[in-house]
C-alpha cells in the first residue's frame, strides 16, 4: 500500500498556527497548484487545484515562523480524510494532506519582496569553492 501525494504550489494566504489541549503545535495551509496548457483550438488554459495541508510538531513550527502568503513551497505526506461536524450541526468530510516534509522553493529575495510585514529569513548556507577545497582534503 502507497498512500504519499507531492504537490508544488504557493500557499493563498499566511500558515495558520494553531496548538491542541495539551500544548501541540500544528499549521493549517493551503497551497495552490496550477496547471496550464493549450486547448485543440490554441487558447490558453489553466487549472488549479487546492490542497489543504497540516504539518505537526516541529514542522508546524518551521511552516508558522518562515511562510506567508504567496510562498512557493514543496510539500509531501499523505491524504488523509476524516468527518466532522460543522458549525450548523452537519457532518461534513475533509480531505488533508498530512505532511511529512516541506522544502522552500522561493529565492530569499523573492520571500522578503512578498511579504508585507518584517520577518525573519533562513540564514543562507554558505558554499565553498572547489578550489577552497583543496586544503580541507584529508587525502
Amino acid at each position: 500500500m502507497l498512500n504519499n501525494c507531492q504537490v508544488i504550489g504557493h500557499l493563498g494566504r499566511d500558515p495558520e498556527m494553531k496548538y491542541s489541549a495539551n500544548g501541540d503545535a500544528f499549521c493549517v495551509m493551503n497551497v495552490a497548484s496550477s496547471e496550464k496548457w493549450k486547448d485543440k483550438s490554441g487558447q490558453p488554459q489553466e487549472r488549479t487545484e487546492w490542497f489543504r495541508c497540516i504539518a505537526y510538531g516541529r514542522l508546524a513550527e518551521v511552516c508558522g515562523e518562515y511562510l506567508h502568503k504567496g510562498s512557493l513551497v514543496y510539500v509531501s505526506g499523505s491524504l488523509n480524510t476524516r468527518t466532522y461536524q460543522n458549525k450548523d450541526g452537519v457532518e461534513t468530510k475533509i480531505t488533508e494532506l498530512k505532511m511529512r516534509e516541506m522544502k522552500i522553493l522561493n529565492s530569499k529575495q523573492q520571500s522578503q519582496n512578498q511579504s508585507d510585514s518584517t520577518q525573519q529569513s533562513m540564514p543562507e548556507p554558505q558554499s565553498k569553492s572547489l578550489n577552497d577545497m583543496d586544503d580541507d582534503i584529508p587525502f
